[in-house]
């Protein structure tokens, strides 16, 4: 296999994975605008919220692990942003929030930047 054939498998491997990304934000992002509607049951609420806590938390450590090819600084701030997300979907599980807004508007610029 050429070196060249390689950074292609590596391109779409990448590609593919931001794609992935894009869609689980797409999926969390969809849940909360639910919860923003008003309409929902406590068990849609803790599983909303669940999700988008898991899958934080997927990205947060794919983030720190230290072959990921992102820039520190980055990295560092997607970091900062995803565990500033898991402390609001903590805060309005537990209701000591209600503003559902600023996760959406915040998944929705990370999924966006994912293009």
């Amino acid at each position: 296999m050429t070196f060249e054939a390689y950074e292609t498998i590596a391109e779409d491997s990448s590609l593919e994975a931001r794609s992935r990304e894009r869609q689980a934000l797409t999926i969390g992002i969809d849940r909360l605008e639910r919860l923003q509607d008003g309409v929902f049951s406590n068990a849609d609420l803790v599983e909303s919220l669940l999700y988008i806590r898991k899958l934080w938390t997927l990205l947060i450590e794919d983030l720190a692990h230290p072959d990921n090819g992102l820039p520190d600084k980055l990295r560092a701030d997607i970091i900062s942003i995803g565990l500033w997300v898991i402390r609001e979907a903590d805060r309005l599980r537990e209701t000591r929030s209600n503003d559902v807004v600023r996760l959406v508007e915040i998944n929705r610029l990370i999924r966006d930047a994912l293009q």
